[in-house]
């Protein structure tokens, strides 16, 4: 192996002085010896060796970056050390975190004008109020200057970038704007958590309204218990207005641009042709479906491991973004030694290891929201009826900045029970939100500090205690050969109602407190030898406290899998755990295309179809045609059962189990005969399927192959990229790529064509030793397109390959691109190698 050259940039500055920004910029481009993306070189990586004098550090601090970017961070303190994250964060995904502060902050509109003032009135309306000491010592003892420290990293590198505007990534020109300062307060914000369960209580709402109860339970997939779906007599559901979520969902949803944000010379031209248009505008309104984002882990005890030490996996399901959603880090200082992901604006590691044990999450679900319906006075629509009398709600007067406008005085209206989202002046009526996570210690992950010290199980479960929103399946392996389960997150309990309905605010339906999180479901050391968690029902049929019961739940079909490989008996392996990550195999399919057999079809293309549909292995392969078959006539046996179940104009989520256990077992929707009407919805939707194909990718059935551009792909679109032009889209877009699998096989790639979530950030952690754990986030650690970490780590993750997580010093060494050393502004020591 031949030894590369060191090359050695020293610079001494203070963020009084402009940093050499091409200097810096240029450590981020392609090092010699760079092979193709994502791919190792088999050389040891060149090593960049910066020093920088940095404003706000006590002591030095030395960030090495490895070869796939990850940074690992050696501080003296903790306080240097979260406020190195900050700072390399920020650095690293500047435009994700602007973004982040200003939807946090409800600032949007000053920049980008009216089209944002609904989101920063409910960005602001929902904003957490309250105490901030008590706040932050929940996530942690020492969670204030934990979070301080971070945030006066990040406003470190923000200053730099003042100081020197040519550090600021492609996006902030494109816009026209600059990044802000952070607070601790942008840190806590709700408002990209994973809530539940607003949006499905008006959908059952208005189902209920158009089908009745009885109906509507039969239609959905309702696990542990019969709920009730009856509404209170008080409530007209069919009168709940349309845009009743307006403002919550403006609170909520991702940002979009127009072509007009953009600067001239980069912006999409308004005289586009009309395919042009429809495919921007197709892209824009492409929305991951919420069965698509759900996650899967599980943890393997070292009886059933071939080193004999546990195994943990952990592949979160989220939306597929350009930068990624997570971030890898390594952060190292007395007490902390912890590596893994969370997302960047965030302190400390959500999913990883210590020196200890191992953790990852998924979501258990629960239901943390309610609607609460309220009678108005007539004569005043700010006061509300509440157990006999008039209440009058709170009011909090604010002005909203609106670039290119005057100041827009807003009002927020709040009840007792929480944020007012509507008032219907003319029905006498309003309608509030009652949300647990607008407690205190209730911003995602969070909590996961307390985690990231854990040494024990024990320890491990109790720092699960403080975790709230989003509710999560958590596991853990640790080097002593424990393995272990715990459901974590705020759960109210409900006396006399199902919570999946809108329900009286008239004082009738209270929650009774919040449920003890250790008291939900968890395990340890099972007799199975596995644990294993996929958004599925994890609920004990008979569970003590239905009160704190949820009910909707992913489909079992990840789930069922991933117990079917860990059960077989075999002995895993890291690289065996890996490719489990990556099953594309279709327990669904193995329960519909029997059905096929010995149906009646016309045509030749049809038979021939199912004839290859029977020797199938049930494999969703990228390159398979039967694969591509088959995923198409899933698609049109899903449309066919929908309309022979729900009329026309109701909406209503129909489960992928429900529609098997009905082409199972067909009922009197199907017609007179069922069977028969059963068996003729099947060739219908195999005929269509065979149409749809022939007309999306030709005639020839050996060009129906599963993965490609024009059918089941992966093209990871960025924020901007619907409003610039066709040069600078190419540079901030990643892909397309082909994919196998979708929603409902281990690999989680979506039903759509293109894979609009899934698994971005993968790891599996080896507790025998480090230094074997693996790991995956598309499409790169940075989030600057301009970064050779931008996209390196797509063609890897497309291929179903992984990094190596390097976690000794003597690892990191090993695989060290670039080093940066941190040095206090006012440090006498000299900033020279």
């Amino acid at each position: 192996m031949r030894i590369a050259a060191v090359v050695i940039a020293v610079f001494a500055l203070t963020l009084s002085l402009a940093p050499d920004a091409s200097a810096q910029r240029a450590q981020d481009q392609a090092s010699p010896g760079q092979s193709s993306p994502g791919q190792p070189s088999q050389d040891r990586p060149a090593q960049q060796r910066t020093q920088l004098r940095v404003s706000g550090l006590a002591e030095p601090v030395e960030i090495l970056r490895d070869r796939w970017g990850i940074a690992h961070i050696y501080a003296k303190n903790e306080d240097d050390l979260f406020f190195a994250q900050g700072y390399n964060a920020a650095r690293d995904r500047l435009f994700q975190f602007e973004l982040w502060r200003r939807q946090a902050t409800g600032t949007t509109a000053e920049v980008f004008g009216r089209k944002e003032l609904k989101r920063d009135i409910g960005a602001r309306l929902h904003q957490f109020r309250g105490d901030m000491k008590r706040e932050l010592a929940l996530y942690h003892p020492r969670g204030e200057r934990i979070v301080g420290a971070f945030v006066r990293g990040v406003n470190a590198y923000v200053g730099q970038t003042e100081r020197d505007p040519s550090l600021l990534p492609l996006e902030f020109g494109l816009l026209g704007i600059k990044p802000g300062r952070w607070t601790a307060e942008v840190v806590v914000s709700r408002h990209q958590g994973l809530l539940a369960n607003l949006a499905q209580e008006i959908e059952l709402a208005r189902a209920v309204a158009a089908l009745g109860a009885q109906r509507v339970r039969t239609l959905g997939f309702f696990q542990g218990g019969e709920p009730v779906l009856q509404p209170d007599p008080a409530i007209d559901l069919a009168a709940i207005p349309d845009d009743v979520l307006e403002l919550y969902k403006a609170f909520r949803d991702p940002m979009s641009f127009a072509p007009e944000q953009i600067a001239d010379g980069h912006r999409a031209p308004s005289g586009a042709t009309a395919p042009t248009q429809a495919a921007l505008a197709q892209a824009a309104a492409e929305i991951p479906n919420p069965l698509d984002v759900g996650s899967n882990n599980w943890v393997i005890h070292g009886s059933r491991t071939q080193g004999t030490f546990p195994i943990m996996a952990n592949d979160p399901h989220r939306a597929q973004s350009a930068p990624s959603l997570r971030y890898w880090v390594h952060l190292v200082a007395p007490g902390w030694n912890v590596i893994g992901a969370g997302e960047p604006v965030l302190p400390g590691v959500s999913i990883g290891h210590n020196e200890y044990g191992a953790w990852g999450l998924t979501i258990f679900g629960n239901d943390s929201e309610d609607l609460y319906v309220y009678q108005t006075h007539p004569d005043d629509p700010d006061q509300y009826r509440y157990r006999g009398r008039w209440e009058t709600m709170r009011t909090v007067k604010d002005s909203i900045a609106v670039k290119g406008e005057a100041p827009v005085a807003v009002e927020y209206k709040y009840t007792r029970h929480g944020p007012v989202l509507f008032q219907d002046k003319a029905r006498h009526t309003a309608y509030a939100l009652r949300a647990a996570w607008m407690e205190p210690g209730s911003a995602p992950y969070l909590a996961s500090l307390r985690m990231d010290q854990a040494r024990t199980w024990e320890e491990f479960r109790q720092a699960c205690a403080f975790n709230r929103i989003p509710a999560e399946n958590m596991v853990w392996a640790d080097r002593k050969g424990n393995i272990g389960y715990q459901a974590a997150g705020i759960q109210p309990r409900r006396r006399n109602w199902s919570g999946l309905l809108p329900v009286p605010g008239d004082g009738r339906y209270e929650w009774d407190g919040y449920h003890p999180t250790l008291d939900l479901p968890n395990a340890h050391n099972p007799a199975s030898g596995y644990l294993v968690t996929a958004n599925h029902y994890l609920m004990p049929n008979d569970y003590a406290w239905p009160e704190a019961m949820h009910y909707t739940w992913a489909d079992p079909y990840r789930a069922a899998r991933i117990t079917e490989l860990l059960g077989s008996g075999r002995l895993y392996s890291v690289a065996e755990v890996a490719r489990l990550q990556n099953d594309d195999v279709s327990i669904p399919a193995r329960s519909l295309v029997p059905l096929l057999r010995g149906v009646a079809l016309s045509g030749a293309r049809a038979e021939q179809a199912r004839d290859q549909l029977l020797a199938w292995d049930y494999a969703l392969d990228k390159d398979s045609v039967t694969a591509g078959i088959y995923a198409m006539w899933q698609r049109r046996l899903i449309a066919n059962v929908r309309a022979t179940m729900l009329p026309e104009k109701v909406t209503l989520f129909i489960s992928m189990k429900r529609i098997i256990d009905w082409l199972l077992a067909p009922g009197g929707e199907f017609g007179d005969d069922p069977t028969q009407a059963r068996d003729a919805l099947l060739a219908r939707s195999l005929h269509e399927a065979v149409a749809e194909l022939s007309t999306k990718l030709g005639p020839d059935m050996k060009a129906w192959r599963y993965g490609q551009e024009k059918y089941h792909h992966a093209l990871i679109r960025h924020p901007l990229a619907n409003a610039v032009d066709a040069a600078t889209r190419a540079r901030l877009n990643v892909g397309p790529v082909p994919r196998g699998g979708d929603s409902y096989t281990v690999s989680a790639t979506g039903g759509d064509d293109n894979q609009l979530s899934g698994g971005s950030f993968k790891i599996v952690t080896d507790t025998e030793d480090w230094d074997n754990s693996i790991g995956q986030n598309t499409p790169g650690q940075s989030g600057d397109p301009d970064s050779r970490h931008y996209r390196d780590l797509f063609a890897m993750w497309s291929q179903g390959k992984y990094f190596p997580v390097a976690y000794s010093r003597e690892k990191v060494e090993g695989v060290t691109a670039e080093a940066v050393m941190l040095l206090p502004a006012d440090s006498a020591q000299p900033a020279t190698e």
